[in-house]
């Protein structure tokens, strides 16, 4: 008797207890159960320089498992080849030249919108009404006047720097403010701000920024969070400890072997972010992304393999970058997507799974790369994907894939001296001009870019070389 009215009490137990759980789930906020988004962004990382995209000689084991656990997109574009402008459009999923982000901004904190101006939403603006807390680590790079701080623009919490570079030593972090800066550079030597206030740190910046990442999840695992951690490294100058240089022994170029050093900081700190997930189960419920701001430059020691040129360039080594996006139980492991896909989809992505609201008169240029990357459609998340480089006249656009490079603008916005006209997929060096050969295709890629570029608006601040006088 008494096992038998056990049993049936804990059956009834059981169907109330599901019960409950149903209601209590039917009036949970949306936000709730949104996915956190973590965003990993290299700064002038060389598109050779990963294990996924097959570096030999420097090892990421860590940023490898987002590609083996995830997508490995091989064709993946940022929106600009210098630093500044690709920044703007991957937080806000819209083309920088839409908002004046058309270049690398000055850093004086007196000009206003030196960075994203405030008529734009980024991403923490577009998750903070869902609930979500989120913290950005590292390079800012999108704004020094003081209404475009971090603080200002939705982010709960920040550390690191506002400006476009930085030095590694703690010992070489010795101006309080921005005020200091007397001759250009000198901004790489101010100390790093945890919210609005200068500390002093002890240790090389990307274990300090790694550390802080790792943190700053094991304090918001519990709700929605967005964490954007965005490295200085491998950005010049070439420092590393000794930590990192003994890895490297057997690299004879001393360029080199820093450059890998500093990789591998970046990859430590990687393997140390995905860990914090796992330690509190969230791989299921948080989209990483892992992409580089750039192409590498042709100064850092680093390498885009079979692409043609470097950081700055219309082409290919300028623009096309790393990039990979982990999300366990939702996409499949260890595929490769060959279609184009944009810095820009990852907010649209997050948007879309977060239910967050764009305004209407603000679209984003990103498309949810989600129903692509599981193959639940055999169409291009990107009918054409498009670039200006508002200062020397240059502007592409790829359609399929062929790349139209116009590298000089005449006075009718039509013309183009010389015109330049790849195949991609035959001709990733990017060496055989095919401009002569089609003309239909050449005049469709042609009309498709001189219509984006009337929607575009010319720089809102001055460049990076302007201040101080």
């Amino acid at each position: 008797m008494y096992l038998k009215h056990s049993c049936v009490m804990g059956k009834l137990f059981a169907v109330g207890f599901l019960t409950g759980i149903l209601l209590f789930l039917a009036v949970i906020p949306a936000g709730a159960s949104s996915p956190n988004l973590v965003v990993i962004l290299a700064d002038d990382l060389g598109y050779a320089d990963v294990g996924f995209n097959g570096c030999t000689d420097i090892p990421t084991p860590h940023i490898d498992r987002i590609a083996a656990e995830g997508i490995r997109c091989t064709n993946a574009y940022v929106t600009h080849s210098v630093c500044g402008p690709s920044r703007a459009a991957l937080i806000t999923g819209r083309y920088q030249c839409r908002f004046g982000a058309c270049r690398n901004p000055t850093v004086d904190p007196s000009v206003p919108n030196n960075g994203v101006p405030r008529s734009e939403q980024n991403l923490a603006e577009l998750l903070k009404p869902r609930g979500y807390r989120s913290m950005v680590v590292g390079k800012w790079h999108l704004g020094t006047y003081p209404d475009l701080h971090p603080l200002v623009r939705g982010f709960d919490e920040f550390f690191g720097f506002l400006t476009g570079g930085h030095n590694y030593f703690p010992d070489q972090l010795t101006l309080q403010d921005l005020s200091e800066v007397k001759k250009p550079w000198d901004w790489y030597r101010t100390k790093l701000l945890r919210g609005e206030e200068r500390v002093t740190t002890t240790e090389y910046l990307t274990d300090e920024l790694s550390n802080a990442a790792v943190d700053f999840i094991h304090r918001s695992h519990d709700k929605p969070f967005f964490l954007y951690l965005a490295y200085n490294a491998p950005h010049e100058p070439l420092q590393a400890t000794e930590k990192y240089l003994s890895r490297f022994r057997s690299i004879e170029d001393p360029k080199r072997r820093t450059y890998a050093a500093m990789v591998s900081a970046v990859d430590d700190g990687v393997g140390n972010v995905l860990q914090a997930l796992s330690d509190h189960q969230l791989d299921r419920q948080t989209i990483v992304f892992f992409l580089s701001d750039n192409g590498g430059p042709s100064t850092n020691g680093s390498s885009n393999g079979p692409l043609r040129d470097y950081k700055g360039s219309p082409f290919e080594g300028g623009v096309r970058v790393p990039y990979a996006v982990r999300w366990v139980g939702t996409l499949p492991e260890g595929v490769d997507y060959n279609a184009p896909v944009s810095s820009m989809d990852i907010a649209a992505t997050i948007v879309a799974h977060s239910g967050a609201e764009v305004r209407s008169n603000k679209p984003l240029d990103g498309v949810d790369l989600i129903p692509y990357l599981k193959g639940d459609t055999a169409s291009l998340p990107h009918a054409a994907l498009f670039w200006r480089w508002y200062d020397n006249q240059r502007c592409a656009v790829r359609v399929g894939n062929r790349k139209l490079i116009m590298m000089a603008e005449a006075a009718d916005q039509q013309e183009f001296n010389p015109p330049l006209y790849y195949d991609l997929h035959q001709d990733l060096g990017e060496t055989n001009n095919r401009f002569n050969r089609e003309g239909a295709q050449v005049d469709e890629a042609a009309q498709l870019l001189y219509r984006w570029k009337q929607e575009l608006v010319p720089p809102l601040a001055p460049g990076l070389g302007s201040w101080p006088p």
